[in-house]
């Protein structure tokens, strides 16, 4: 009775069961079903670019909230990035800087005559000119610009960073000028400058914070002898390109700086790469599928870098700030030069977030991601070495044709510049693509050996691309400073070194407007009369030429007989002779080539032929005796046609010179060779006074060199941590091999030593390209500027660091190695 009540029970159950079935199916048909009920209840998220949006924000939140683990990857992310956009927004401040200085330098041109030139009269004097004169002069061999000003009205036009023009007897300096007036070092300097100090010059009228400038006010300052009226400043002829030199410099170490950028950034977004995989699979266990869980890992590496944008401006903003303090070839900088033009600026900001959104999807691109977990895999493909030296190639045919276009001149232009830039760059770019291929084809020939070589060698030769490109970053950062250091030693062999014997230091020749006999005795007792000076002789002399007859040159020398007899064996004179000196053993036959009688012609320089001036005629007489010529204060010799003041008109010679020779105290050569200029400065502050011997210049370059070296190092020791996170990724995808290694029986000290192989023998491989690319690049742009390999082992400080970190980042890794080869490595699911 029960079992028939219990089976009614059932079928009633059934029956209205499919009651309920068929009400169902008539509600999918004519009515929106019931909330709960049916796959089409199911929730859809967003779609296109919000769901990117909901996928990064969430792989931000996982960076911020996900405790210390996240913070700590957050934070070396946001360094390593950070690092990258310091040196992208340097490199992208240097059009910046080179505008800036171009311009203040422009703003205070005016465009005088030189010294011994005859003055020109275009501008007739109004309330709105100005008399100007430069006056620089050198002081401790380094530059001291300047100039003098005679407001001729009170509409005068004033110099850039001057607001009140300089009074009679005042002046107004540069920082740097007056610090050095002020200290013990320039009491010799302050004679000179016999000024009252009334003001600072602004950074606006200064090319560099470090520049010695000034302006002083002269109301006896006429047109004429160098000076030239103007209505207003920035008038000038353009001044020549920039320095090869120093042009090849900053272009070499802007591709330097930017190149490892993009190692860093790769790098940076690996941080933390164990952690991101067990919530990637989470992820997925939960619903996620394989394109939200990439686009979460975009979102992790995008905060990254955000917080790096804002670590980078940090970074360049300190960095900036020592820029006063960079000295090269005496140019300075200040540091507001130092910024990149905002259109960079936006490009730097959106282009290295989207670089790291761009390597994370690409490091994901072969690696699965399942509910249980992550699993990288790669195809193995050939590499092939065309393309590769097709790059290196291309950069050498940019280098090797400037070599003959710029052969002539030491100052390079913008499509030199380009050339330089993209060459070296391609170069550089070269060798990191040609790494790869090169330790493919070494681990490929490498057979038997100790139990750790062949672990080692046998890994590299299933896949040796992440040790490679780990290893690229130092290649390229070691070829490009070793080209950096043989390009400054090389610059300071030739500008920053002595040149000539020791005895020509302290001979010194100075140059001024044409003077009469009495000015010329007068300057040759002040100069004689200065401590420290030990001879002098002073004498007009101008440049002549045998008309009809090219190449035909010679020099005619204007003196009273005390000064000729010092210069040439001239036996009795008296005024009214003419010598034709020839100097014995001499290069130049000047007895034959200009034998008395001959017709001279002098007619000036350009400017002088431009403004019409009428080259003046004259023909040695016959009866001029030949003589030989004796060295002078200098110790070289004047030969020519010497002639006695009423023997010859020199005022009438276009653009003749007076020209002093003297030698100083070598005892007392510093000294005795400021003296000098102030003897100079007190007769005229237009007369010029230079060295014949070597100028031994402050050695910048030697600091800046050694700044490099320390630069370099840092940046390898930069590179080798992305080394290790690479090394730390792989020992991560395989400990369950190293652990069951270990569990067979292997030592730990084997697998140790087999790290080891395998981080040294990329890294040998690549310091073995760096050091033949850096020596052959530096060589050819050393070749570009006409100057020689002063030291070819400059690479050794540089190689010893990057062996360093053979041994820094294997050693680095073994408590991780220790970690992962435990047993409990072993567990799966």
């Amino acid at each position: 009775m029960n079992g028939r009540d219990d089976a009614r029970d059932d079928a009633r159950d059934g029956a209205r069961d499919d009651e309920h079935g068929h009400e169902n199916d008539h509600e999918h048909e004519g009515a929106p079903p019931r909330p709960g009920h049916g796959p089409a209840d199911r929730p859809t998220g967003p779609t296109g670019a919000a769901a990117w949006l909901r996928d990064l924000r969430m792989g931000a939140r996982f960076t911020i909230a996900g405790g210390r683990e996240g913070l700590l990857r957050a934070l070396l992310t946001a360094l390593a990035v950070g690092l990258g956009v310091a040196v992208l927004a340097i490199a992208a401040s240097v059009p910046h800087l080179l505008d800036e200085r171009e311009r203040r330098t422009t703003a205070r041109q005016v465009n005088t005559p030189l010294e011994f030139e005859q003055p020109g009269h275009e501008l007739q004097k109004g309330s709105g000119t100005l008399v100007y004169r430069d006056a620089s002069t050198e002081f401790r061999n380094r530059k001291v610009g300047g100039a003098l000003l005679h407001p001729e009205g009170p509409g005068a036009p004033l110099p850039p960073g001057v607001t009140d023009p300089p009074r009679p007897g005042e002046m107004v300096v540069s920082p740097a000028l007056g610090r050095l007036l002020d200290a013990g070092d320039g009491k010799l300097l302050r004679e000179r400058l016999p000024y009252r100090t009334a003001g600072t010059i602004a950074p606006a009228g200064l090319i560099g914070p470090s520049e010695l400038f000034f302006y002083a006010g002269d109301d006896k300052l006429a047109p004429g002898d160098g000076a030239v009226r103007i209505d207003r400043f920035g008038d000038g002829e353009p001044g020549p390109p920039a320095d090869g030199g120093v042009v090849i410099l900053v272009v070499l170490g802007c591709v330097i700086l930017m190149l490892p950028a993009g190692v860093f950034i790769s790098a940076a977004v690996r941080f933390g790469g164990e952690g991101r995989d067990r919530r990637l699979a989470a992820l997925r266990l939960v619903g996620a599928d394989g394109a939200t869980t990439r686009r979460i890992a975009a979102g992790e590496a995008l905060c990254g870098a955000l917080l790096g944008l804002l670590a980078g401006a940090g970074i360049f903003l300190f960095a900036r700030g020592f820029a006063p303090h960079l000295t090269i070839r005496d140019v300075t900088l200040f540091a507001s030069d130092v910024t990149p033009a905002p259109a960079q600026a936006a490009l730097i900001a959106v282009a290295v977030p989207a670089l790291t959104v761009v390597v994370t999807l690409s490091a994901l691109r072969r690696v699965a991601i399942e509910p249980l977990g992550v699993v990288r895999g790669a195809p193995a493909r050939r590499r092939r070495l065309w393309w590769r030296l097709l790059i290196p190639a291309v950069g050498l045919a940019l280098l090797v044709p400037s070599t003959v276009t710029v052969a002539w001149s030491p100052y390079y232009g913008p499509i030199e510049t380009a050339m330089v830039a993209m060459g070296a760059a391609l170069l550089l770019i070269g060798v990191a693509v040609v790494l790869p291929w090169l330790v493919e084809a070494c681990v490929a020939r490498l057979r038997g050996g100790p139990l750790p070589w062949q672990l080692a060698t046998r890994r590299l030769q299933a896949g040796s691309g992440p040790a490679a490109r780990a290893v690229s970053g130092i290649t390229v950062a070691v070829a490009g400073a070793i080209a950096v250091q043989m390009m400054l030693s090389g610059m300071q062999s030739g500008h920053d070194r002595p040149g000539g014997s020791v005895a020509s230091w302290s001979r010194l020749k100075a140059s001024y407007r044409p003077g009469t006999p009495e000015e010329i005795n007068a300057y040759t007792k002040a100069f004689r009369a200065t401590p420290g000076v030990q001879d002098a002789v002073a004498f007009v002399e101008q440049y002549a030429t045998v008309p009809g007859k090219e190449h035909s040159v010679t020099t005619v020398h204007v003196a009273d007989c005390t000064v000729l007899r010092t210069l040439a064996r001239t036996g009795s004179c008296r005024e009214g002779d003419v010598f034709v000196a020839a100097e014995k053993d001499g290069d130049v036959d000047t007895a034959h080539r200009f034998p008395p009688g001959t017709a001279l012609e002098m007619d000036g320089f350009e400017r002088a032929k431009e403004r019409g001036t009428p080259a003046y005629r004259w023909t040695v007489p016959a009866s001029a005796r030949i003589v030989e010529t004796l060295p002078g204060p200098t110790g070289d010799h004047q030969f020519g046609i010497l002639a006695t003041p009423s023997a010859i008109d020199a005022r009438a010679i276009p653009d003749a010179r007076t020209t002093v020779l003297a030698r100083v105290d070598p005892g007392d050569r510093d000294d005795s060779i400021e003296r000098f200029r102030n003897t100079a400065a007190a007769i005229d502050p237009g007369m010029r006074v230079w060295r014949l011997g070597g100028v031994v210049k402050e050695n910048h370059l030697a600091a800046v060199e050694e700044g490099m070296t320390i630069g370099a190092v840092c940046v390898l020791a930069l590179i080798a941590l992305s080394m290790l996170v690479g090394t730390l990724e792989q020992l991560r995808e395989r400990r369950r091999a190293l652990s069951v290694l270990v569990a067979c029986g292997t030592s730990r000290a084997t697998i140790g030593w087999s790290v080891l192989w395998q981080t040294a023998v990329p890294v040998v491989l690549g310091m073995a390209l760096a050091v033949g690319a850096g020596l052959g690049l530096g060589q050819l742009l050393l070749a570009l500027v006409h100057e020689q390999v002063r030291d070819w082992f400059a690479f050794v400080p540089l190689v010893c660091a990057g062996a360093g970190m053979i041994v820094l980042v294997p050693v680095a890794c073994l408590p991780a190695l220790w970690r992962l080869t435990r047993p409990e490595e072993l567990r799966t699911e």
